[in-house]
């Protein structure tokens, strides 16, 4: 399917009210939000996200290793300079050893630290890559009501990612690898230090469990609210033109503000719970470390154990509590980063419409057929129980006012959603029906040109943009198909290599309408689907917009026209009126 919009699947966005949301029946299935410290979803679906762990664990054994020699070493001088007066210089292997192992230890936190960036990087953009892609396959459905929040998600949401796979997992990796190694060290050259350390050990983890209670959500909210703010900031932004037009642009800021402060607020809580568990975390291994030393400094002065082995404990005791110390320092960017990936994953794990497996016929010979078709959206059933027929070579024009459920009923005959109710078929001129859930979607949208309200046009060149839907197309059909749809004058003032940014910027949204009406002429496909092509246009271009229809049809082209203007409605061959459940009822009393 050629379109003006993104890829097929994604909605555009600003939808009609008519969008369909979730509901009962047809609610995606997701799986619960993981509150594990590691989220195994994220280990088994992102590649180097996995590697990172592997490696980060063994990088964690090679400095527990050289953790226990530095202390055995720094122990063996220390003793035999206090106790025999050997200066360290008679000791060159201890003294070799230390520095040995200061350095393999040193090169395994850079090497840690390096590779992590590197894995954050590949695993932020992998998740991305999975995430935007999955909502285009999700179609309509997944993306109603929430396209800046995907949108928000697959840029700053994900990015939180980084401090957990930088600053938290490595710190996790490393208290299930070095604090055992160590404590096992302890019971081995003293076990009355070790008990200590075995006691006071689990106060850590509980308190930081007693913090993550009392931090349970923040960060969901957190998230949620930056995803809200930037969602009123985008609609802000695209609707400034017309605010500004009448008059209202004084407005809308304080919303903005409003939510901003509410940003800001759970931030700076954020922030206070992190500052209290971080000073409560240093007290608590603080302390802890002066039992250790006050328990084995009373054994020396009662010469119950020898210098030597004191001093390695007294250099492996903060060792056991320090990653435990970094992993309640880094809490907050887990649950920060748990948050992202429950983001994601909530997308991820929704299930999509099934392709189908029987190509499509050729479109120029097959009616399309509604029979009672249906879908629930937020305000109740919008269409409801719509049937008709949409006959080849003839304009059909799907009236009703807005919210009837006009667009989301395009988006059913697209093969983009699924009815809740009803039935869509290609019905071929012998009479034989095959559902449109039937069809692979593929090689029916490749006969199909789709212009939404909204037309968010690819970045390029005025040029490149028509040559996309006809690559053969000269310059003469070019500048004939522009003078059509009245896109000749933006040409006249910006050049055909006037480029466009992202989403079309650089054009009004006058002027993308007019250069998405000038690629539905140039496309040669028998399908095209129209919601509302004069809505953002004048009257002088409305008439070209109904002389090009008038074209289209000549060429035995199949319209699809949503519209609620008479003059569109009078041009079609058959009018299927789109209601709501409620003007049903209406109608019927």
């Amino acid at each position: 399917m050629t379109t003006s919009t993104e890829r097929p699947g994604v909605p555009p966005t600003g939808g009609s009210p008519g969008a369909p949301s979730s509901s009962p029946s047809s609610a995606p299935r997701t799986s619960r939000a993981s509150r594990a410290p590691l989220d195994p979803r994220l280990l088994r679906h992102v590649r180097a996200a996995r590697s990172h762990v592997v490696r980060t664990a063994l990088l964690g054994v090679v400095q527990a290793a050289a953790i226990i020699v530095t202390a055995l070493a720094l122990g063996g001088i220390g003793g035999a300079l206090l106790s025999d007066a050997v200066a360290p210089q008679a000791l060159p292997g201890l003294l070799a050893a230390v520095v040995l192992a200061l350095l393999v230890r040193a090169g395994a936190v850079i090497i840690e630290q390096r590779t992590a960036h590197r894995a954050a990087t590949a695993a932020i953009a992998q998740l991305r890559t999975d995430v935007v892609a999955h909502t285009a396959r999700l179609g309509p459905r997944a993306g109603a009501g929430r396209g800046a929040d995907v949108t928000t998600l697959a840029t700053t949401g994900i990015e939180n990612l980084r401090p957990y796979l930088v600053g938290y997992v490595p710190k996790l990796l490393l208290t299930c690898t070095a604090t055992p190694l160590v404590l096992v060290a302890l019971v081995l050259l003293d076990l009355d230090s070790a008990l200590i350390a075995l006691v006071t050990l689990p106060l850590i983890p509980i308190f930081m469990i007693l913090v993550g209670k009392m931090t349970l959500g923040r960060s969901e909210r957190l998230l949620a609210d930056m995803r809200t703010l930037w969602a009123q900031m985008l609609d802000l932004v695209e609707g400034l033109p017309t605010l500004k037009a009448l008059g209202r642009e004084r407005g809308p800021e304080r919303i903005i503000h409003r939510l901003g402060e509410r940003h800001r607020g759970s931030t700076m809580g954020s922030l206070r719970y992190a500052f209290l568990s971080s000073f409560m975390l240093e007290f608590l291994a603080t302390l802890s470390v002066a039992l250790i030393a006050v328990h084995i400094g009373l054994r020396l002065v009662f010469g119950e154990m020898e210098i030597g082995p004191a001093l390695a404990v007294l250099v492996l005791a903060p060792e056991v509590y320090l990653p435990l110390r970094q992993v309640g320092q880094q809490y907050h960017s887990s649950t920060d980063g748990l948050a992202a990936v429950n983001a994601a994953f909530a997308v991820l794990e929704e299930e999509g419409m099934a392709d189908g497996t029987v190509p499509a016929p050729d479109l120029h010979q097959v009616t399309i057929a509604l029979q009672e078709v249906s879908v629930r959206s937020r305000s109740g059933w919008a269409p409801h129980r719509i049937s008709g027929q949409i006959r080849p070579g003839q304009i059909t024009v799907l009236a009703g006012p807005s919210g009837s459920g006009k667009t989301t009923l395009q988006q059913v005959l697209l093969g983009l959603l699924p009815p809740d109710h009803g039935s869509v078929a290609l019905r071929a001129a012998d009479g034989t029906e095959l559902p449109i859930a039937e069809v692979e979607r593929r090689s029916f949208w490749d006969q199909v040109i789709w212009l939404p309200q909204r037309p968010v046009l690819r970045p390029g060149t005025l040029r490149e943009l028509l040559l996309e839907v006809r690559p053969a197309a000269s310059e003469e059909e070019l500048a004939a198909a522009a003078a059509r749809t009245g896109l000749d004058q933006v040409i006249a003032e910006r050049g055909w290599e006037a480029q466009l940014g992202r989403g079309g910027q650089g054009l009004s949204l006058g002027e993308r309408q007019r250069a998405a009406l000038t690629r539905a002429l140039l496309s040669e496909a028998p399908l095209v689907v129209l919601d509302e092509p004069t809505a953002h246009l004048d009257g002088g271009t409305e008439d070209l917009v109904i002389e090009l229809l008038h074209t289209l049809r000549a060429q035995g082209r199949t319209i699809v026209l949503a519209a609620h203007r008479e003059s569109l409605v009078e041009l079609a061959d058959a009018v299927i009126e789109v209601r709501t459940a409620a003007a049903a009822e209406e109608v019927s009393r």
